[in-house]
């Protein structure tokens, strides 16, 4: 099977402008074209590639304009404001490109020396310096225009330099735009079948494609188990390393158990690069003494080193919230798979975690390691993680279907210390700003499946913009 081509995101820039004004105010033209200069700059990453056309200042340039982001085959386009311009400059590039664009509106000082200004020698030199600060003007203009065209408006205002507004705002754009790429150019993996009768996360995989671009491929579970037959004990040895190495292995844990769930590890690793995948959904239960039911209960170390490398793996072939975690890992934040567990009333605390794969980057200290008795309503027994994500501020991320519809649902929220379910599950402590019974009500009231995504850092303005990327709705509960 053939990997995704690698393909760098690809971000539009112009400015807009009029033609009439430059042979009626000497300096201007250039100096805004500088001021697109400085606009690229803040748009630069070492992972971004910015494909700048410069100033636009006639509808002609603007049909030409989209043709060539076409070409460029851009992701996302910024729209500088440099002045008053004509929406007929507008209107024909993002058109014609079909791609999301962002309006800046970016004054390049924070107010006018009106002192200076006033004291200027003619009203034409008075006129050619207001029209340089007049980025506010066509922004109205452009709203409509767009409104009109069924074209989403996304805006950032402010000033051109040493605005933090504006940088933040521009960083998160770019950010929503990667992830939004990474999105469209990953394979999600699917193996197994759905938890018996969990209704909820049945998911719509050719939804999910259209939502987020992702390609999906079905996977079985016999190849899984061909590659683990075929495993040589360096290579077995290789991974109980790194086991050894990743995790705070438990006194109680049994050898032959580590030795078993590094051999279905091993066999995970060149399963997930054979195909090419970068995520995955699982389940099986298969018949107690098979060779199936084998590795289905020796998974949870090889999905869980997975989903800390940034292959994010969902138990319950729960596709939905692979995506989200996927979604999460990508924004940097990590994203464990986890579900509501109780509710700590006095101490006003969620408590969340599953039983399973977890996000061993983004643990409070070393994730443990510890053999169960049984996985509970599940197949057999064997060795499961035991971790709290890392205190500090947590985002939590649901990937909806609703009336054949894709909606984000997002809180943020923070993870606290204090005592948890020692039982070989993942588990935290969450406080809500809502509090506790209100999140929770708040939450499931947009009928959620019940997993989602947990990951570090606050970055639900960042969901809502990769939301609006994509065409998504953002419910946002804190």
């Amino acid at each position: 099977m053939a990997d995704i081509a690698v393909n760098t995101l690809k971000v539009g820039l112009f400015g807009i402008g009029l033609d009439a004004y430059w042979p009626q105010f000497e300096g201007l033209e250039e100096r805004l074209k500088s001021y697109v200069g400085v606009v690229e700059k803040k748009l630069q990453r070492d992972d971004v590639e910015v494909v700048n056309l410069g100033l636009i200042d006639t509808p002609e340039k603007a049909v030409q304009a989209g043709h060539d982001f076409r070409s460029a085959d851009v992701d996302v386009i910024f729209l500088y404001v440099t002045t008053y311009a004509l929406s007929s400059t507008v209107l024909p590039v993002v058109r014609r490109a079909g791609v999301p664009v962002v309006t800046l509106n970016l004054q390049p000082v924070d107010a006018i020396d009106l002192v200076h200004f006033n004291a200027l020698n003619s009203r034409a030199q008075m006129t050619g310096e207001w029209l340089a600060h007049c980025n506010a003007c066509p922004v109205p203009e452009i709203a409509n225009v767009f409104t009109r065209a069924g074209i989403d408006f996304h805006q950032v205002t402010g000033v051109l330099e040493g605005d933090e507004h504006v940088d933040a705002e521009i960083e998160a754009w770019i950010e929503a735009a990667r992830v939004g790429h990474v999105m469209a150019h990953t394979k999600l993996g699917v193996m197994g079948r759905y938890y018996n009768g969990m209704l909820d996360i049945y998911s719509d995989m050719a939804l999910q494609s259209t939502a987020f671009g992702t390609i999906i491929e079905i996977v079985e579970i016999d190849e899984l188990a061909a590659i683990r037959g075929e495993l040589s004990e360096a290579d077995i040895a290789e991974t109980l390393d790194r086991i050894r190495a990743e995790f705070d292995i438990q006194p109680d844990c049994p050898e032959e158990e580590l030795h078993r769930a590094a051999t279905t590890a091993a066999a995970l690793f060149k399963m997930i690069e054979r195909h090419g995948l970068g995520s995955m959904a699982y389940y099986y239960e298969s018949k107690p003494g098979s060779a199936h039911e084998d590795i289905i209960t020796s998974v949870i170390l090889g999905c869980s080193m997975l989903t800390a490398s940034g292959v994010p793996v969902a138990g319950e072939y729960e596709v939905k919230n692979a995506q989200a975690m996927k979604i999460m890992d990508t924004f940097g934040g990590g994203g464990s798979f986890t579900e509501f567990y109780a509710i700590d009333y006095a101490e006003d605390v969620v408590m969340m975690g599953h039983d399973g794969p977890g996000h061993t980057r983004i643990a409070q200290g070393k994730t443990k390691v510890r053999p169960l008795e049984v996985y509970h309503g599940k197949v057999g027994a064997g060795l499961s993680v035991e971790m709290s994500v890392m205190h500090g501020p947590i985002t939590c991320l649901s990937v909806l279907e609703i009336a054949g519809k894709v909606s984000l649902l997002v809180a943020e929220g923070e993870s606290v210390p204090g005592p948890i379910l020692e039982i070989g599950n993942t588990n935290s402590r969450y406080k809500f700003a809502l509090g506790a019974r209100q999140f929770v009500e708040t939450w499931n009231a947009s009928a959620p499946a019940h997993h989602c995504a947990v990951g570090v850092g606050h970055i639900a303005n960042r969901i809502e913009k990769l939301g609006a990327l994509l065409g998504l709705d953002v419910i946002r509960v804190c």
